[in-house]
């Protein structure tokens, strides 16, 4: 009778009920609730929902994370899908398969996109000097400052780079959460700094771009940048790599596998490992909700200096230019130039802004790869 009590007792001691602390709990719910925001809102669930489940993984099981060490302890399957983030591997590969699924015709079509592109990485620097505030170290306000971009592979690679490793779990979660947030964040910063003037303006139709432009244009862009700032060679070289299978025309199935299997094996990977760095332990604390605080600040700040850079081109083009356009220079492809589209349209049904946006988008994400390298070059790290 004692065996079986005995047995029944250790069977008991092993659920997680008896193991779980209130933050555990806490960030079970936080899981749920973006499970919900990504199913039944529909807020970029090819994020949310691996991120949302890592998270919920995690919490139940924290030795998911461990290594598994020689006794067979730990259950360590997310733990060898971080290593992945921490060497740079995962963020390359994403920036690759953006590229094979992204057309770069409206940027090289209006090179001046390439403005508004630069002018929403204001939102990046504004972070750094405020983390530098807040008392992080100037690595870690730099590795904290990429979210301002709206780029989650960005701010992984360069979190690892600089070995901010303990910070890499919030600052994935915060820029993947506002990446998947556009929807919400942006417009209200777009309303109140446009008239309805602004809003209506209707673009001129950009003009057709070359099959050879299209080919030169990763080659180009890859020597020119990687010759300024080598460190950006990982994610600017796969970035332009994807892109070049994709305008070459000669390598189908590499552009096919880049930015459909690849590209989502990829994601799962990612989103679950990222997901699984926020157990309460390492999540709960005032870092954290610093991290989160300015992610979403920088990220307001980047649109809205997107948005008054277009004001200052609507004006210098007397009316040419939609302000509306200059918010999609933060990185979320294709993202933040839908939500430029979908703004524009409600002051004006008939308005069609989305190829214009994603000039200013796609030149988001080469800056935010840049504003990288240049923290990497600062800081002296390869």
């Amino acid at each position: 009778m004692s065996y079986v009590a005995n047995t029944l007792d250790n069977l008991v001691h092993q659920t997680a009920f008896f193991n779980l602390t209130v933050g555990n709990y806490l960030m079970i719910v936080v899981a749920l609730v973006f499970l919900y925001l990504a199913i039944v809102k529909g807020f970029e669930p090819l994020l949310l929902v691996p991120i949302a489940f890592g998270m919920l993984l995690v919490n139940i099981y924290p030795d998911i994370m461990h290594p598994v060490s020689e006794g067979g302890a730990g259950g360590g399957l997310l733990y060898y899908f971080y290593l992945l983030d921490e060497w740079s591997i995962l963020p390359s590969l994403i920036f690759m398969g953006v590229g094979a699924m992204t057309d770069f015709g409206p940027l090289i079509a209006n090179p001046t996109s390439f403005l508004l592109g630069a002018a929403a990485q204001f939102g990046i620097f504004a972070a750094y000097f405020g983390a530098i505030g807040m008392g992080f170290n100037d690595k870690a306000a730099a590795a904290i400052s990429i979210i301002g971009g709206a780029d989650g592979p960005t701010s992984i690679f360069l979190a690892g780079k600089l070995g901010q490793t303990a910070l890499l779990g919030p600052i994935a979660v915060a820029a993947y959460s506002y990446m998947s947030l556009v929807p919400i964040i942006q417009p209200p910063i777009m309303k109140l700094f446009t008239t309805e003037k602004e809003r209506k303006i209707k673009m001129a139709q950009l003009r057709p771009v070359t099959k050879l432009e299209k080919i030169l244009f990763p080659i180009i862009v890859t020597i020119v940048v990687c010759l300024i700032l080598p460190t950006t060679a990982p994610l600017v070289g796969m970035l332009m790599l994807g892109n070049l299978f994709r305008e070459s025309g000669v390598v189908r199935q590499l552009q096919e596998t880049a930015s459909n299997a690849l590209m989502y094996i990829v994601v799962i990977v990612l989103g679950t490992s990222v997901g699984a760095t926020t157990s309460a332990e390492a999540f709960l604390n005032l870092d954290t909700l610093k991290i989160v605080a300015l992610g979403l600040i920088a990220f307001a700040f980047g649109t809205l200096a997107g948005v008054l850079f277009g004001k200052i081109m609507c004006l210098v083009t007397k009316g040419r230019v939609n302000p509306l356009i200059g918010s999609a220079g933060v990185s979320a492809v294709p993202m933040a130039a839908r939500v430029s589209q979908k703004v524009g349209a409600e002051a004006d049904p008939t308005n069609f802004l989305l190829m214009h946006a994603m000039g200013p988008n796609v030149a988001g994400v080469i800056g935010t790869a840049v504003a990288a390298g240049t923290f990497m070059a600062v800081f002296g790290v390869f």
